[in-house]
């Protein structure tokens, strides 16, 4: 069982079918999958949410189209027993099995073809496989107690096996960065091993009562799930490898599957109690349905022109105007797309609003009144990852998961020339250069292109120094550079002339770069990521000002400056839109004396508590109102009916012995 990538499905198996449900609503979509004529043990889709693959005890996995559920192709076939445990390549060009023959093939995605000799090693059933981030390796849990690492390049092991199970290793995966393995077995125990050398890392997990049947990662990494079959699901701070509140009950048989969605609230687990539960991630208590409002992904935002509004788009299919300074919003949704928004911008001068969407489609929409404006630009035949404007507000160009760039009339919605190819993977960026003559693209295939807005063409040769997908690009004001922000947790300056990397990679986010944006000055970078913060670097230097913005409890997908520079934007998949103090100093009263200003983050940790730059514990935010806290410096835009906006009052605010000095009891 496993959430699509966008979070709004559910794929499970169970018998000789596949089904597909609806995260939200629960109910199934189509009709079951049929074509093996065994059980069907395992389902993965692929990155891109497009295809589906199943591992059955006919020896054979299948191929199949998300959307219509037919069968893609033949069988794969190879496996002379069960198969137990299939999974895609981070890029989508690969797929992994692992058999009770006790092999692990590789086949080519878009053939089906094996890619290589089976991997040789195990000498009981492989149980579980999963490719690194990176691509780069891939694991191997067995009925022989072991875990292997392989070389997804050349099949070879890339240490000893690791061992320390005292039984079968049921499950397997890395950490969202890459640097763990957690192995889950029927001793009953969970490990965390380092993914670079094989050793243990710490003391075995230990809670369950029966044996463990899986285990996962948490998006942001901060935390483990494991189902076993005791029945039970368990959360583990992945640090610290405590357990995290009570087992979570409510299945009457073993559980085989646990997963989360995308943006960390919920768990699903599948049990063989032939039901399907989803868990708060937070609370732990099961939920029957999701609350409605863009309760999973803010895709995207942007101030306009003159910084009165902000727009924002949601996996919801919806765009909302925001009043910038009350974060009020204007008007009713801008409702058209059929899926996911995964960008919005506004035209230079302020009358409208693109939108990109997963439905394949571009929408222009009139900023006033929010009504659409044409017909929906078509052309596309995968989802739209990025849009934006010409500086003179003519043309449109988008971005595409079919690899392509495409400019649009912005006039009269029409396509202007044919399709800029050249990626060899999805494009995931694209901006214009301050004077419109030129397109840069960020991609999946890890590089950055220039392209000639006049005949489409290549500027150069791709910009290549990241090690995983380019997940945004923009331009500085004066055009003289690039920036990008990548899978790899960096981000890059590259002069925009000649195409070459600009001194060293940003470092300091622990997740993923999702968004890059520049300052309307050029001085300043800021970036968001899957570590849930936004940092703000020196353009020239490179390096990082401040400490992290903290505050969403989810991944950060959107950042924007307004153009007095006085205020930064930021959608999250924690459904809630933020505007920031890019310098945010909130006072702290020590005494009666005068105030002490001191920045720190407005973040509650795991158990509610708000604590000062040297740790020390300032205030505690109970649960209800934790997602919707903000300081003087900072105003939340709630999109969920589940989270208030929280302001916090410091006019009597004290810490340390100090706090006598305000107290007021009860009575007075």
């Amino acid at each position: 069982m496993r959430y699509s990538p966008d979070g709004t499905r559910v794929v499970s198996s169970g018998d000789k079918t596949i089904r597909i449900w609806d995260a939200e609503s629960g109910t199934i979509i189509g009709e079951p999958l049929t074509g093996h004529t065994a059980g069907v043990h395992c389902v993965a889709h692929s990155p891109d949410g497009r295809h589906i693959i199943s591992g059955s005890s006919d020896h054979t996995i299948r191929i199949w189209d998300a959307d219509t559920g037919t069968a893609l192709g033949n069988p794969l076939e190879g496996h002379t027993s069960w198969v137990r445990s299939v999974a895609y390549s981070p890029d989508g060009q690969y797929i992994i099995s692992g058999s009770d023959d006790c092999t692990i093939r590789i086949w080519d995605a878009e053939t089906g073809t094996a890619t290589r000799n089976p991997l040789n090693g195990h000498t009981s059933q492989v149980l579980s496989v999963a490719y690194s981030p990176d691509g780069r390796h891939i694991i191997s849990g067995s009925k022989d107690r072991t875990i292997r690492i392989w070389d997804a390049e050349t099949g070879t092991e890339v240490v000893n096996p690791l061992e320390g199970h005292a039984a079968a290793v049921r499950s397997v995966a890395y950490s969202p960065e890459g640097r763990h393995i957690i192995s889950g077995s029927e001793d009953r125990t969970i490990r965390v091993w380092n993914a670079e050398n094989g050793t243990a890392v710490g003391n075995p997990l230990q809670g369950h009562t029966i044996w463990v049947s899986c285990v996962a990662y948490s998006p942001d990494g901060r935390q483990i799930i494991s189902g076993s079959a005791d029945r039970t699901i368990r959360i583990w701070d992945a640090e610290t490898g405590t357990a995290v509140g009570q087992a979570l009950e409510g299945h009457s048989r073993v559980v085989n599957s646990v997963a989360y969605s995308p943006d960390g609230r919920y768990i699903i687990s599948g049990s063989g109690d032939r039901a399907i539960r989803i868990w708060d991630a937070e609370t732990g208590t099961a939920v029957g349905h999701r609350p409605e409002g863009h309760v999973r992904v803010v895709g995207s935002v942007a101030y306009s022109p003159d910084g009165r509004h902000i727009i924002s788009g949601s996996d919801d299919g919806t765009i909302w105007i925001w009043d910038a300074l009350t974060g009020a919003a204007v008007g009713n949704p801008l409702k058209g797309h059929t899926h996911l928004v995964q960008s919005v911008a506004y035209s230079p001068d302020g009358r409208h609003i693109i939108s990109g969407s997963h439905d394949g489609t571009i929408r222009i929409w009139d900023a006033e009144n929010g009504t659409a404006i044409g017909n929906p630009l078509e052309g596309h035949t995968h989802g739209v990852k990025s849009v934006a404007y010409s500086p003179d507000g003519r043309y449109i160009i988008s971005g595409s998961t079919d690899h392509t760039i495409r400019i649009w009339d912005a006039e009269n919605g029409a396509a202007v020339g044919n399709p800029i190819e050249g990626h060899a993977g999805s494009v995931e960026s694209v901006a214009y250069s301050p004077d419109g003559r030129r397109i840069i693209s960020g991609s999946d295939d890890h590089t950055i292109r220039i392209w000639d807005v006049e005949n489409g063409t290549t500027v150069g040769k791709p910009m290549e120094g990241h090690t995983y997908g380019v997940r945004s690009v923009a331009y500085s004001p004066d055009g003289s550079h690039i920036i990008s922000g990548s899978g790899d947790s960096t981000i890059r300056i590259w002069d925009a002339e000649n195409g070459t990397a600009v001194g060293n990679p940003l470092e300091g986010h622990t997740g993923l770069v999702t968004c890059i944006a520049y300052s309307p000055d050029g001085r300043h970078i800021i970036s968001g990521s899957t570590d849930h913060t936004i940092r703000i670097w020196d353009a020239e230097t490179g390096a990082a000002l401040g400490s992290p913005l903290e505050g969403h409890a989810a991944t950060v997908g959107s950042v924007a400056y307004s153009s007095d520079q006085q205020r930064i934007v930021s959608g999250s998949q924690d459904g809630t839109t933020r505007v920031w103090d890019p310098f945010p100093y909130v006072p702290i009263r020590p005494s009666s004396c005068n105030p002490v200003h001191t920045r720190f983050g407005v973040k509650p940790d795991m158990g509610g508590w708000v604590r000062d730059e040297d740790g020390g514990l300032l205030y505690w935010v109970p649960y209800d109102i934790r997602a919707g806290v903000h300081s003087p410096a900072l105003l939340t835009i709630p999109l969920t009916s589940r989270v208030r906006s929280v302001s916090l009052d410091f006019d009597d605010f004290a810490f340390g012995t100090s706090w006598t000095q305000i107290f007021k009891s009860a009575t007075s």
